[in-house]
């Protein structure tokens, strides 16, 4: 198929999201005032509360089988690659630029975390349904994409909701403690209250001339088990969406629940179409808030260019030039079938712009907020033509 036709392909999913976001930001506007502070911070309890869990129940519960949940094993791990390799840049990024530390958190989450929810429900449909789309049949092809789409969001919402949820937490966190501790004389710091870092970075002159080494070895690592305990919320680990990944996949894979459930036949089939009804909310609804959040980034500038160019480079560059080497390498050991759309899929986890729950996070600790609003402002703006332009590649490659 023509690079050209291709182009024209990709560019429509991505055209369709502009526009919604440009609806968002225009309710933002104070003149209009529609999706204003207290507006938004409604609609994204109510994303992250019912939204989101009844779009990933339903779609996993419909699409994901027993079947065919063995040969997505490795949607997962590629995700997990898409972190790892993500925050080890990001990692660099903030050693080259020498940025405030409370902000660290907030880079490296932007770098590591993608928008593995919205953007793939919009795009990956509205390719298949092209009449040149290279994945075949369009129902078989949306059904596929679909499934695949949700299991990424279910995924990518389980590792932000944990991993990232506590990077930004950890880096509030010491920044509000190290602020509150140097508004103090030294002299009415006692140990004891010192930041547990604080205690764990003081010199070990007491330790020098003392034969207990491997206890003291001992103890220093409790220290360290115990400091990173207290700061992970486990309680994340349970957020709405992971919940709802358990509960479809259980569904899905389960054939007496399925045949319950699943089709028009089926006794309890209003269940699922409730679910279904509710989750159709979602997308909009996301993707009005991305372009009602980006509004900060038009009013405040708070990260230096650099740290904004470095960002950019690594989510549109870097990424994807890695993900093509990991696909291919999955690929050529027998890892992901042949499947030419779930190839695409795990491509694409490496182009998205970075995952706008960033911002709601960080609204969460008041850490970094217009600062994350400055880079989402570029990194959308600059997804038009980075993910068109990957999008159109990874077809033409696997068509």
């Amino acid at each position: 198929m023509a690079f050209v036709e291709l182009f024209v392909v990709a560019l429509v999913p991505v055209l369709k999201t502009l526009i919604i976001t440009a609806v968002g930001l225009f309710l933002a506007l104070e003149r209009v005032n529609l999706l204003g502070s207290t507006a938004r911070h409604h609609l994204n309890n109510l994303v992250f509360y019912i939204f989101t869990p009844a779009l990933v129940a339903s779609s996993l519960a419909e699409t994901v089988t027993s079947t065919n949940i063995v040969s997505l094993w490795f949607m997962p791990v590629n995700i997990l690659l898409t972190f790892i390799i993500g925050s080890a840049l990001g990692w660099i990024l903030v050693k080259i630029t020498t940025i405030p530390v409370q902000f660290h958190g907030l880079v490296i989450s932007c770098c590591a975390a993608g928008n593995l929810g919205n953007l793939l429900l919009i795009i990956i449909p509205a390719v298949c349904e092209e009449k040149n789309s290279p994945f075949g049949d369009s129902i078989t092809c949306s059904t596929n994409g679909k499934a695949y789409a949700s299991l990424s969001m279910a995924v990518g919402a389980v590792y932000i909701w944990t991993y990232i949820y506590n990077m930004i937490r950890a880096s509030g966190t010491q920044h509000h403690t190290s602020t509150e501790i140097t508004k103090l004389p030294s002299r009415c710091i006692p140990e004891k209250d010192m930041d547990h870092e604080a205690q764990l970075a003081l010199p070990l002159i007491g330790y020098q001339n003392t034969h207990d080494h491997q206890g003291y070895v001992v103890k220093k690592m409790k220290q360290h088990i115990k400091i990173w305990t207290e700061k992970i919320n486990f309680k994340m680990l349970f957020a709405p969406s992971t919940i709802a990944t358990i509960v479809g996949i259980l569904i899905g894979v389960s054939s007496l629940l399925r045949k319950q459930m699943i089709g028009n036949e089926a006794p309890l089939h209003f269940i699922h179409s409730s679910a279904s009804m509710l989750g159709e909310a979602t997308i909009p609804a996301m993707t009005l808030i991305v372009g009602a959040n980006l509004l900060k980034g038009l009013k405040k500038s708070g990260v230096g260019m650099w740290v904004v160019i470095g960002i950019q480079v690594i989510r549109y560059v870097a990424l994807p030039l890695s993900g093509i080497c990991v696909v291919k390498a999955a690929r050529h050991f027998g890892l992901v079938g042949t499947d030419s759309l779930y190839q695409f899929v795990l491509l694409l986890q490496y182009a998205l712009p970075s995952a706008m729950t960033i911002g709601t996070i960080t609204q969460l600790f008041e850490v970094g907020e217009s600062e994350c609003s400055v880079i989402m402002l570029w990194n959308y703006a600059l997804a038009s033509v980075a993910l068109t332009l990957w999008t159109t590649y990874y077809m033409w490659v696997l068509s």
